[in-house]
This record gives C-alpha cells, sequence and structure tokens, in this order.
C-alpha cells in the first residue's frame, strides 16, 4: 500500500495481513475459503464472540502490536474486545473545523478521491463502478452525476467512530444487504466489494455543500453497523455512528460544483496514493466560499 500524509511525506507498507489475504484471493482454494468467511452469519458469529467477557485477553496484545495511543483514549474499563474497539478518543485529540464553508473527514482512514463521469461511473483500483449499482436506485444515482466520490478506508489501528461531515437535515438510514469481502485495495481487483458488501447509507440536505450521500460499508468481521439517528437536524462533527471489529470504508458522494475537493487528496489519487487524514479535519470547501 502507497500512503501519503497532508504534509506530503510519503512511504508503502505491505502488512503480513496484505500477504495473507493476497494469498486468499489470488488462489482458487483461497476464494473457496473466503466464500464461507465473507458470509453474514459468520461476521455475526465472529462478532458475539467479541462481545464476551473472554475476549478481553486479546486487547493488550491489540495495543501492544498497532501501538495504539491510549493516552488519548478515555479512561474506562472494557467489558470485552469489540466494547474496547469502539474506544471514545478525548475530544481534543479530534478537533472539529466548525467553519460553515469547510466540508471535514467523517472519519480517520486513508482516503482517495474518484471523479465521477457524467455516466455515473468512477474506478477504484482499476475496477469500475456505477453510483446506480452502488446505491441499488438509478434515481438517487442521477443526483451525483459529474461529481465526486470520497472513500475513506479504515483499518483496525484506526479509530472506529465516525461523524458528520457538515450540518443539515439527514433522511431515515437504508441498508442494503450483503457479504463481508476485506476493504483492503487486494480484494478489490478480484471483486466489486463495494456493491458487494452490506452497506448503509442516509442523505445529508446541507446549505453549503448540496445533498451529501454518506455510506458506511461493512467489511470482513465488521457484522454490524451502529448508526444512532434516523431522520434528524444534525450539527458537524456530531458522533453519527461506530464499526464494531474489523476494517471498514465511508464512503462520500458530492454532487457536482457543489464541493471543491483539496487538490492534495486529488492528486495522491491520481498518483497512485491513499492519503491519511483524521476525522474533523478539513477536506474541501463549499463552492459559495
Amino acid at each position: 500500500m502507497k500512503f501519503r500524509d497532508r504534509a506530503g511525506n510519503q512511504w508503502e507498507e505491505v502488512s503480513s495481513q496484505d500477504k495473507l489475504l493476497e494469498k486468499l484471493y489470488e488462489s482458487q482454494k483461497g476464494r473457496m475459503i473466503l466464500k464461507i468467511l465473507t458470509m453474514p452469519i459468520v461476521s455475526k458469529i465472529g462478532g458475539r464472540c467479541l462481545d464476551t467477557y473472554l475476549s478481553k485477553v486479546a486487547i493488550v496484545p491489540f495495543i501492544r502490536k498497532n501501538k495504539i495511543p491510549m493516552e488519548q483514549y478515555e479512561e474506562v474499563s472494557y467489558r470485552s474486545y469489540n466494547d474496547f474497539f469502539t474506544r471514545r478518543i478525548k475530544e481534543e485529540y479530534r478537533p472539529i473545523c466548525h467553519d460553515k464553508t469547510s466540508l471535514i473527514a467523517p472519519c480517520d482512514g486513508k482516503v482517495s478521491a474518484y471523479p465521477i463521469t457524467k455516466q455515473g461511473g468512477f474506478v477504484v483500483k482499476h475496477t469500475y463502478y456505477t453510483v446506480r449499482s452502488l446505491l441499488r436506485s438509478e434515481a438517487l444515482a442521477e443526483k451525483y452525476l459529474g461529481g465526486t466520490a470520497l472513500v475513506f478506508r479504515l483499518t483496525v489501528d484506526d479509530y472506529h467512530r465516525y461523524c458528520y461531515p457538515a450540518e443539515g437535515e439527514k433522511t431515515r438510514n437504508y441498508y442494503l444487504k450483503g457479504k463481508f469481502h476485506t476493504v483492503n485495495p487486494i480484494a478489490n481487483d478480484y471483486y466489486p466489494i463495494y456493491k458487494e458488501n452490506a452497506r448503509e447509507y442516509t442523505l445529508l440536505k446541507t446549505k453549503e455543500f448540496g445533498v451529501i450521500l454518506q455510506m458506511e460499508v461493512g467489511a470482513l468481521m465488521v457484522g454490524k453497523i451502529s448508526n444512532y439517528e434516523g431522520k434528524a437536524t444534525i450539527k458537524k462533527g456530531q458522533e453519527k455512528g461506530r464499526f464494531e471489529f474489523g476494517g471498514s470504508t465511508i464512503i462520500l458522494l458530492l454532487q457536482k460544483d457543489k464541493v471543491n475537493v483539496d487538490s492534495d487528496l486529488l492528486k495522491n489519487t491520481e498518483e497512485g496514493f491513499e492519503t491519511i487524514v483524521r476525522l474533523g479535519e478539513v477536506i474541501g470547501k463549499s463552492y459559495l466560499a
């Protein structure tokens, strides 16, 4: 994987998890195993195990392996591994930009920015998607023709709570059933994961940025996407929900001529890099600015 931070520093990293996933996805035997692992029932069973008191034994090894800075998180006694995984960070470590004309990142993660063609398509790591197949709605997809798709990929070491990127009115949550492939880019070479995986989305009707579609995508061992509100008035930076164990993805669909996405995100994506961002930081400006 190739990464850049907002300061322009770059590096490449291949983890043991990447190597394992590559072996599974590139071989016929591995893909047969994955047919079982990506079933919703497997993620549900895994989630229940990680909700048990005994699962606490995995917390300390995980902290050490991933070098989690626990001083940044609220000090509580965790009841289970999932309780730890959905830990809440102290507010001062994720400050929110409250400038009304600034769009903020809804989560920690590695973001890529893809232009949506006038025909409603965009390409993620060599795989072609259409907004219509992503949403399973041709009428809704038309809102985003010529716009931008922002794909935020969360890995296990990221903060797994997420927020609203702008203030406005939100619709109810729409859930689309599906499988639970990993959101590691390796899987994308073999399966159109963002239109196969289980996902949930809502529309955010904003004054400054038009109608933003915010979607949470489940992944391998992420059997639960927990969104808090249904239809409601929401504030920028307000916590929207959380993912339970595993990697996962948030997608923002932006309408044409509504948001100027920061140029470094566009440039990095074009050059094959994911950009490291943190919840609350600016990722674009309103056309009204």
